[in-house]
């Protein structure tokens, strides 16, 4: 796929307008843009505290001192870079035309995000071969970064995302964004969710959907297939097999949504039909992950 079918020649100038947000106190040690809820030494007054033996004699307000008579310090937002991680689903569900565009798409707009915010990046498509993540800082790899997920091959992985996703996560994001269609088992899942917060403070996972997904539009004798397995099956789809299919499916995102509300992990459910500027400039800012 090349960069201007991935993304418009304008794309990256629109997204200057958002940011991602985050309460998450896990930070660099760089300087970046993001305010950390620490105290530092930035140019950003926050406000007074008492002076405590062992603080910095050179922060002490002397003007507050001749008022008082007593010894205040100031304290001064500390301005630190955020450390995201992008983890891309790339298992054979995900191979549908239209949803592998927009989970590209969605991975290469928050990473422009990251780095024209001078904040760290680092991406990491799951497969079956381990290949060393993305790592950059700065808008100057906009480009790479966007070259990168676009050289991306079709999705192949026939094994579980789950079982196989832990070993390309660093262990000191701030932000940690999932891209996937939420298709394996319960149980894989809540193997991987609970293990997921000790590699960042926020987590959040984007569910990839599709209409075809929602409401199936075959109908009669149909053969379908496993596209991970390859595993056939003769199905005569009535109003009864659909209502079946509606439920299960229901039920599985409730369980999964359950799952993450347990371990402290966002989610959000997009659709690749309504596109990636919806998403990016409607869905996340009702959530409050960009601002």
């Amino acid at each position: 796929m090349s960069i201007e079918h991935l993304v418009p020649k304008d794309w990256a100038a629109k997204l200057t307008r958002l940011s991602i947000t985050t309460k998450s106190k896990l930070r660099g040690q760089h300087k970046g843009s993001h305010r950390s809820q620490r105290f530092g030494a930035s140019l950003d007054f926050s406000d007074f505290r008492e002076y405590s033996p062992g603080d910095d004699v050179r922060q002490i307000d002397w003007n507050v001192f001749a008022r008082t008579d007593k010894y205040f310090i100031k304290r001064f937002l500390d301005e630190q870079e955020m450390r995201v991680h992008i983890l891309l689903d790339t298992t054979k569900s995900m191979s549908d035309p239209v949803k592998w565009t927009f989970a590209k798409q969605l991975a290469a707009s928050l990473g422009i995000l990251v780095l024209q915010r001078d904040d760290r990046l680092s991406f990491s498509a799951v497969n079956e071969e381990k290949k060393p993540p993305f790592r950059r800082k700065g808008a100057t790899y906009r480009k790479a970064f966007i070259q990168t997920i676009s050289d991306i091959p079709e999705p192949t992985m026939s094994s579980s995302f789950t079982d196989h996703a832990l070993p390309f996560l660093p262990k000191d994001s701030t932000v940690l964004f999932v891209i996937t269609d939420c298709l394996e088992s319960i149980e894989s899942w809540q193997r991987f969710l609970q293990k997921l917060p000790k590699f960042a403070g926020d987590i959040r996972i984007l569910h990839v959907i599709t209409s075809e997904e929602i409401d199936p539009s075959y109908g009669g004798d149909v053969q379908l297939e496993d596209v991970e397995t390859s595993e056939q099956v003769n199905v005569s789809i009535s109003n009864r097999v659909l209502e079946a299919y509606h439920q299960e499916r229901k039920t599985h995102q409730q369980q999964i949504e359950l799952l993450c509300h347990k371990f402290g992990i966002k989610m959000l459910q997009v659709n690749a039909e309504e596109g990636i500027s919806h998403t990016m400039f409607h869905q996340l800012l009702r959530a409050n992950w960009v601002q």
